[in-house]
């Protein structure tokens, strides 16, 4: 493609491993190998997959990286007054505070966007419910309800910023357009599907029992797939951790069909657990869902809750079953429909192919280059 002379990427924070997010960044930064990062926070020795990328953090980078839930704030200041106008092309990869940033009028400034700042808008009732502060979430509470008024207002002022806006599904494009008043473009975030696909497969594999996996925290609805599993007596693999875990324990309580296995380092851990099971749970509301792709890649069917980023990858009966509530009943429902139906695994796999890198990069590029005058 075409390239403009000078391109800046810009990222909310650069702190931890490497999820969905950051392999997004990745790959936005193997299009544009020399541009810098620009960030608010970042942490070398969790980012080592950027490789010697030329990043360059703000001020809030002297905090601790634990902080960065107490001060989006500071960030939303940050990105507001951080002059990117010597740049032609300026790429933000955000779901929080980095769209906001100044750019020079005659610049194309392209924000892809995996939601609208969720703990203001998507997730602020989740947010209330459990801020995530143990015993400071009563305090925690108050000051944003205090400042959610004012904090709205700059989040959407600063979502005006961007010549054009990437959705990472049909989902969030819907979202930006009722929260930001934009329009959008969808270009779907990229998996491991190719890495996925060449692993190798265990001759004459059984499938057995469901699986969900990622990192345990409520909205991911973990406990539904808990629930639906005593109530059916299917063998559950739970895979991971997070805050909610020990709470998952003891809802599973001695159920003998429910295994919990330790958090995975990367796919070549997880694909194997993906090809022992019948298919992978999705009972949470996501604005894509990195977890069931993946799954699909392996040839595993999803059972996904009808909402959210899951439209737009399974098809029911092809590839997947939906479910229509979030409760533990309608996933058994389906998890019961699931049992009757056949899927080809061939077929199942290839549904994951809109969701490769290779697309990722093509779709991102195919943007850029239309915006480009």
């Amino acid at each position: 493609m075409k390239k403009p002379k000078k391109v800046a990427l810009v990222v909310d924070w650069l702190t931890e491993g490497f999820g969905g997010g950051e392999r997004v960044i990745k790959a936005v930064h193997e299009l544009f190998p020399d541009a810098p990062i620009y960030t608010s926070q970042y942490r070398p020795r969790k980012t080592t997959w950027l490789g010697s990328a030329d990043v360059r953090a703000g001020w809030l980078n002297v905090l601790p990286a634990w902080s960065r839930r107490l001060t989006p704030f500071f960030r939303q200041w940050y990105f507001a007054r951080l002059d990117l106008s010597d740049y032609d092309l300026v790429i933000s990869i955000t779901g929080a505070e980095a769209k906001a940033v100044k750019t020079r009028d005659d610049a194309l400034h392209v924000s892809y966007m995996h939601a609208p700042t969720q703990y203001y808008w998507t997730l602020y009732d989740d947010y209330m419910a459990n801020p995530g502060f143990g015993f400071l979430n009563p305090l925690a509470r108050f000051v944003l309800k205090l400042l959610l008024g004012p904090l709205r207002r700059a989040d959407y002022a600063a979502a005006q910023r961007p010549n054009v806006i990437v959705a990472n599904s049909s989902y969030i494009q819907a979202e930006i357009e009722k929260h930001y008043g934009r329009e959008s473009v969808v270009v779907w975030p990229n998996v491991a599907v190719e890495v996925i696909q060449a692993m190798s497969k265990e001759p004459n594999q059984k499938r057995n029992g469901f699986i969900v996996y990622g990192r345990q925290v409520s909205w991911k609805r973990i406990d539904l797939a808990i629930d639906a599993a005593v109530k059916t007596g299917e063998h559950l693999r739970v895979v991971g951790d997070g805050p909610e875990h020990e709470r998952l324990v003891k809802l599973a309580g001695d159920s003998p069909n429910i295994e919990f296995l330790p958090r995975y380092r990367g796919v070549a851990e997880i694909v194997p657990l993906i090809r022992a099971s019948k298919a992978f749970l999705f009972p949470s509301i996501e604005p894509f869902g990195i977890a069931p792709v993946e799954a699909l890649a392996a040839g595993t069917p999803v059972i996904a809750l009808q909402k959210g980023g899951s439209l737009d990858f399974v098809k029911d009966g092809e590839n997947g079953v939906f479910f229509d509530e979030q409760t533990a009943e309608s996933l058994v429902a389906a998890m019961q429909r699931f049992n009757t139906l056949s899927f080809d695994e061939e077929k199942v796999a290839r549904s994951a192919e809109a969701f490769s890198e290779a697309a990722f990069k093509r779709g991102l590029q195919d943007v850029i280059e239309r915006a480009v005058v």
